[in-house]
């Protein structure tokens, strides 16, 4: 899930609809995607033309890297929900954030404060909500609520979370009615995005034609970015039986027509996690416990922020956000 959004659902009807058990593909192929950690010579490319945005102001695009930017380490607060019921769970849960390290977070809702409320609350600990996750408006006032409340943060960024269908007309209606919102959203100085997750790389649509084909044809490059959710990505080519899930991200980010802005970076567990971790193969881990090469995709490509998250965190949602962060700062790539 992300958001409240059950992303494993939807890729378990999706893969329903094409006749293949969940077992069979989510959690099977885990064995060869545990070795794929050295990338595939002559995989497929994805559709779509090479991806030319590197992440802007800290490094380039090629080259040796030392852990990504402590400033652009950022927490999707999603994973702490647990830990965020009541006005003194989430004082304490931003006062560990800050303790970790954490400069920016992004938002899941808020919670039962105002935005200026929540943002008073993250400014007197230093954390910036540089970025949030919304639904689509249903109605004008919907949409200057929303790009209001993101004003307020002073985000940078705002992201649709979650679309599901299997008709084709339905995601040619979101990719216009997502546009729309991006013109307003640059209007304000907002950056508009999308998040994915795995079905829309599984569902069939027709003639072989996927959620993520028409996103990329019909969302408009010059408007919308992508944040890619990197084990959804890699799911996505456990599930539509790419010989290496690595590469099949990889290729994901670097084919995009429009702009990877972000990444969401949480792992994925392999054959050892029930005996290590007391989890399910297949299922998300917490970074550095599971199979997903992070050092291969970041020197593919460098995003401008790169937000931890485990909707399912192993052992506590403190312990996921510390460990992310930790793991962010000293990886080499």
């Amino acid at each position: 899930m992300c958001f409240g959004y059950d992303g494993d659902a939807a890729l378990r009807e999706s893969l329903e609809r094409k006749g293949a058990s969940r077992r069979g593909l989510l959690r099977g192929a885990v064995a060869g995607a545990a070795g794929a950690t050295v990338l595939a010579a002559g995989a497929p490319a994805m559709a779509g033309k090479p991806n030319q945005h590197p992440g802007k102001g800290h490094g380039h695009a090629h080259g040796r890297h030392k852990g990504v930017p402590t400033d652009l380490i950022s927490i999707q607060l999603y994973t702490l929900r647990s830990r965020m019921r009541n006005d003194a769970e989430i004082q304490l849960m931003l006062d560990q954030l800050a303790k970790y390290g954490y400069e920016r977070v992004e938002r899941a809702g808020l919670y039962s404060y105002t935005a200026a409320q929540f943002k008073a609350a993250l400014d007197a600990r230093g954390i910036w909500a540089s970025s949030s996750h919304d639904g689509i408006a249903s109605d004008e006032a919907g949409l200057n609520k929303k790009l209001d409340d993101a004003q307020t943060f002073r985000q940078k960024y705002i992201n649709v979370a979650y679309l599901n269908s299997p008709n084709k007309s339905d995601w040619q209606r979101w990719a216009e009615e997502m546009n729309t919102e991006a013109a307003a959203a640059r209007k304000r100085g907002l950056r508009y995005g999308y998040h994915n997750h795995a079905h829309e790389f599984t569902i069939d649509l027709g003639g072989g034609e996927t959620p993520w084909d028409v996103l990329t044809s019909e969302l408009d490059p010059k408007l919308v970015h992508f944040e890619i959710d990197l084990y959804w990505a890699y799911t996505g080519g456990v599930n539509t039986g790419a010989a290496d899930p690595l590469q099949f991200a990889i290729d994901v980010v670097r084919s995009s027509p429009l702009e990877v802005r972000q990444y969401h970076v949480k792992d994925r567990h392999g054959d050892d996690a029930v005996a290590l971790y007391n989890q399910q193969p297949g299922d998300m881990a917490d970074l550095g416990l599971g199979v997903i090469d992070f050092p291969a995709i970041f020197k593919a490509h460098q995003a401008e922020e790169y937000i931890v998250e485990n909707d399912t965190p192993d052992f506590q949602p403190a312990a996921t956000a510390n460990t992310g962060f930790r793991y962010l700062e000293g990886l080499d790539f």
